[in-house]
Parts: structure tokens; sequence; C-alpha cells
């Protein structure tokens, strides 16, 4: 059985959902339940992400008949990394590269480099990756991690 590093689903969701807003046409707004249906999530769950999402400026609340949501910003300037962030907080794949001291093993672990490695690469991924490229993507793009082929 494969276990994978797995993202939560409230990571997830606020993806789908920015991604979705930043390929509707300039000056639309999406109706909470037009994303929810068509992003097949639950409405009370996205509207509770959606609620973080504006109050970290990533998203535009309208209330009214009309209401709905858009993104706060140019689909451009909003990196995959700052939606994460918004909302669960930091990426951290191990709770050594937050603080040494948090482990019981720090003075002896070698594995501290492979962990700070990987979570630098992983993290670049994500801030160079705007939801512009995610919105409409023409041609998939290659990941560049910049390690060398052995």
């Amino acid at each position: 059985m494969q276990h994978v590093l797995q993202i939560s689903r409230k990571i997830d969701y606020a993806l789908r959902a920015v991604i979705h807003l930043a390929g509707l046409p300039e000056g639309r707004i999406a109706s909470l339940q037009d994303l929810a249906s068509t992003l097949h999530l639950p409405r009370e769950f996205l509207a509770k992400i959606l609620k973080v999402l504006a109050g970290r400026g990533l998203v535009r609340s309208a209330r009214g008949a009309h209401g709905g949501y858009k993104l706060a910003r140019r689909p451009g300037d909003i990196s995959f990394l700052e939606v994460i962030e918004a909302a669960e907080g930091p990426v951290q794949l191990n709770v050594c590269l937050d603080d040494k001291e948090r482990c019981d093993v720090s003075s002896s672990c070698t594995m501290y480099h492979v962990w700070k490695a990987g979570q630098d690469r992983m993290l670049e991924v994500y801030r160079r990756t705007t939801l512009a490229e995610l919105a409409s993507p023409s041609e998939p793009k290659p990941v560049v991690l910049g390690v060398s082929a052995r």
C-alpha cells in the first residue's frame, strides 16, 4: 500500500475555487451555489473557505440577489502558495523545519538537509505558479526543480 503526503480538503477546495474564479471573464462573479455545483463541492464548507480567502484579501464577495465571488487581484498576481497558506497557514514538511529544537533527535539527525531541500524546492514551485497559469493552461509546462540528473 502506498502512503502519500496529502493536502487537506480545505486546501484542495480553496485552490479549485480560486482557479475557477480566475478563469471567469473579467468583471464576472460566481455565486456560492454556482461554485459549489460546478465544482461539486459541499456548499457550506465552501462558504467557510471563501470567507477565509476573503479575509486574506484573495477574493471579494458581493451580497444581494446578484452577489457572489470574484478574485480580489489579477490571477497572474496570486500564487498557488498564497492560496495554500491563506487556507491552512505555512507549509512545512516536518516539524524540525520550523524549529530544530522541537525534534528530540535533532543533534544526531542526518535527514534535516533532505527535508529542507525538499521543502525549499516544493515552495519555489508553488510560489512561481500563478492562478493565471492554472486557469487557462495552453500547454503543460515542465516544472524545473533545479536538481541534477543522476
